[in-house]
């Protein structure tokens, strides 16, 4: 979409805990502050304030559409707060504002009359969180809702500007359009904000400010949103406005979420199972030192693994490492890719007492079995006569 303007980079952050009140980031016609179709003149004045009556403004009869449309991001505050407000607002008014119902637009007259018809934007967003009620009210579950295609969302939305008694300063607001929630949705809200097609005919027609008057066609465009949507429980920390997390737009259940309990404790179990390798290595060569075997590890050696794809990839291989005239020859069992123990320890091992052998390698019997290339280190039972269990290897030998 093209942007002729845009706020600066302090203007509006990201932020993963988007609250009323916040400056958000809005895509418009760059038009005057009293809409498309007017020219430079002030805000006209509301008729029968307080009483509920039309509200408009003056706009000159000579007025000439557009021929070329510029396009504008600009920062705004959620929550719309209209032209003739002569205060600022309290909170709890600003909340009231932050939504505008689609079957409100529909009705003649009203707070949004002027709005829907000149003042109408898209407010551009990752997705948005809605509570799902539990327990008949009592346990509310944040959930996060985006897009399945990863894009960004437009909202169709209705902006303003006000200039409150004795300041100049201008403030710019917006509010959120919703309807009735699609299918995926339903579940857990009966509302949804309006979300039009990035780049569709839908959203140029929304934002043309050639079109001044409320129409079918624009009252047509406010339906449930007929894309794919992904939507997900999320951590309760969300529901604190001073909280401010990444992690808050990562499913609860997820692989990625540190908060998963269920993650802890895999955690905690993959630190266990590290230590526990560590302790029988290290008793391993402690046994090896006491046959009077020295042990020496190449100080040049890489330790650095890499991931293996088949079916039996539960653990990392060693990357291959170049061979070296200095550095002698290892053990036999260690040239076995599969070894747990050369995989993890790559050592020498140098005779003290015996003169070296012709390949450079001492000729030492430890007495011990190899390692097999299936083990994992664990004591486990030997195999009885009869059983008919069988190694693993057998089955790939078949």
């Amino acid at each position: 979409m093209p942007v002729a303007d845009a706020p600066e980079d302090d203007q509006v952050r990201q932020t993963y805990n988007f609250a009323p009140g916040n400056h958000g980031l809005v895509y418009r016609a760059d038009v005057p502050d009293q809409g498309a179709g007017a020219g430079g003149g002030s805000h006209g004045s509301r008729e029968g304030a307080g009483e509920g009556k039309q509200n408009q403004e003056e706009e000159p009869d000579d007025v000439e559409p557009l021929t070329e449309t510029r396009y504008k991001l600009q920062a705004m505050k959620w929550g719309l707060v209209p032209f003739w407000t002569k205060r600022n607002p309290d909170y709890a008014s600003v909340l009231r504002t932050i939504n505008a119902r689609d079957d409100s637009l529909a009705q003649s007259g009203g707070m949004w009359n002027t709005m829907k018809q000149k003042k109408r934007c898209i407010v551009v967003a990752q997705g948005f969180y809605e509570w799902l009620k539990k327990n008949g009210g009592k346990e509310k579950v944040p959930h996060f809702t985006k897009r399945k295609d990863g894009q960004l969302m437009c909202f169709a939305g209705l902006w303003d500007c006000v200039q409150y008694e004795g300041s100049e300063e201008k403030h710019y607001t917006y509010t959120i359009i919703t309807t009735d929630s699609n299918k995926q949705l339903s579940f857990l809200h009966d509302r949804m904000p309006v979300i039009l097609e990035n780049g569709s005919d839908a959203l140029w027609t929304w934002l043309d400010p050639n079109r001044t008057e409320w129409s079918r066609e624009l009252q047509s465009l406010l339906k449930p949103f007929e894309g794919e949507l992904e939507c997900y429980p999320v951590s309760k920390e969300v529901g604190k406005v001073g909280n401010n997390s990444p992690s808050f737009i990562i499913p609860v259940a997820s692989t990625e979420n540190k908060q998963n309990i269920a993650n802890f404790f895999g955690n905690a179990k993959k630190d266990m199972v590290e230590k526990e390798e560590k302790k029988e290595i290290e008793e391993e060569e402690t046994e090896i030192s006491k046959q009077g075997v020295k042990i020496e590890h190449d100080e040049q050696e890489s330790r650095k693994t890499m991931e293996q794809s088949g079916t039996e990839n539960n653990a990392p291989l060693p990357l291959p490492t170049l061979p070296s005239a200095t550095a002698g020859s290892k053990r036999a069992h260690e040239t076995h890719a599969d070894d747990d123990l050369s995989s993890a320890k790559a050592a020498k091992l140098e005779n003290r007492n015996g003169p070296p052998s012709s390949a450079g390698s001492p000729e030492k019997k430890s007495g011990r079995k190899g390692r097999s290339g299936i083990s994992n280190g664990t004591k486990g039972s030997p195999v009885k006569t009869g059983d008919k269990r069988q190694k693993i290897t057998n089955f790939f030998n078949q």
